[in-house]
C-alpha cells in the first residue's frame, strides 16, 4: 500500500492550537512533514510550535470564513494531505440556543470542512492526487443531552464526506477521502478518562498517511474499519463465495 510522504507536499490540520490537532500535527511532524497548523488562536498554536519544532507553521485562521481559507490553501504550494479536525462543542440545550449560536456551530463544524475540502481540492484535483481524513463522531445517530448543534453539523458532515466521493471518486480515484472517529478523548471536548490524544494521533496519522484508492468511504473508528451493514443479498452472496469480510486494522 502507498503512503503519502513528506515529498508529496505539505500537511494541513485544522483545530490544531490543542487536543487531537495538537497531537497530529506533532505526530506528523516527526515524520518529517511540513505541517500547516490552523486554528483561531494564535497563543494555542504556538504551543503547538513548541511541541512540534521546526517543521510546523502557525496560521491563525478561522475556517468557518472561506476567503481566508481559500487564500491561504492557494498560498501554500503542493498539498499533500488535509485533516479537517477543526469543531467546537458548545454544551448547549436546545431551548439555550439561538438561531445565531446555532449557525455559529454550523459554520465551523460543517461550514469548516466545506471551506477547507473545496481549497485542498482545488490544488489536488489538478495533480489527481490527495489525501483528506475528516474526523468524525456518532453524534448524529446517538445525540447526547445538550449537543443539538454539535451532533447536527458533525453528521452533516458525515454526508458531506459522501457527497464528495460522489463527485470526485471517479474522475480522481488519486484523490483518497474517508472518516475517522477517535473515540473519546481525554480533551477539553472529551472526558477525564477517555484515550490520550497523542495515543489516538497515532492511529489517525497512520489512516491519513495509507492512500489506497479502497479506503475511499471508509470508516474507521480508532484503530479498526467500520464494515458497512450488509443487505440479506450480499450475504448469501458472500456465503455462496466463501467470502468473509474482514475489518482492517491500524
Amino acid at each position: 500500500m502507498t503512503e503519502v510522504t513528506p515529498q508529496d507536499g505539505i500537511a494541513i490540520v485544522t483545530g490544531a492550537g490543542s487536543g487531537l490537532g495538537r497531537a497530529l500535527a506533532v505526530a506528523l511532524c516527526q515524520r518529517g512533514f511540513t505541517v500547516a497548523g490552523l486554528g483561531r488562536r494564535l497563543d494555542g498554536l504556538q504551543g503547538t510550535a513548541e511541541a512540534a519544532g521546526p517543521k510546523f507553521r502557525a496560521h491563525a485562521v478561522d475556517v468557518a470564513d472561506a476567503q481566508a481559507v481559500a487564500a491561504l490553501f492557494a498560498s501554500l504550494g503542493p498539498i499533500a494531505l488535509l485533516i479537517n479536525n477543526a469543531a467546537v462543542y458548545p454544551h448547549r440545550d436546545f431551548l439555550d440556543e439561538t438561531p445565531d449560536s446555532f449557525a455559529w456551530t454550523m459554520a465551523i463544524n460543517l461550514g469548516g470542512v466545506v471551506n477547507c475540502t473545496h481549497a485542498a481540492l482545488q490544488d489536488m484535483a489538478p495533480r489527481g492526487t490527495g489525501r483528506i481524513l475528516n474526523v468524525a463522531t456518532f453524534a448524529d445517530l446517538h445525540p447526547l443531552p445538550a449537543s443539538s448543534a454539535y451532533s447536527v453539523s458533525k453528521g452533516a458532515a458525515r454526508i458531506l464526506t459522501r457527497t464528495v466521493i460522489a463527485d470526485i471518486a471517479d474522475r480522481w480515484p488519486g484523490i483518497v477521502v474517508s472518516d475517522w472517529m477517535p473515540g473519546m478523548l481525554a480533551t477539553s471536548m472529551g472526558i477525564p478518562d477517555g484515550t490520550p490524544p497523542d495515543v489516538s494521533a497515532k492511529w489517525g496519522v497512520k489512516l491519513a498517511l495509507m492512500r489506497d484508492p479502497s479506503l475511499t468511504g471508509t470508516t474507521f473508528e480508532m484503530n479498526r474499519e467500520i464494515l458497512p451493514p450488509r443487505g440479506l443479498k450480499g450475504k448469501l452472496k458472500d456465503a455462496l463465495l466463501f467470502q468473509k469480510r474482514t475489518p482492517r486494522s491500524l
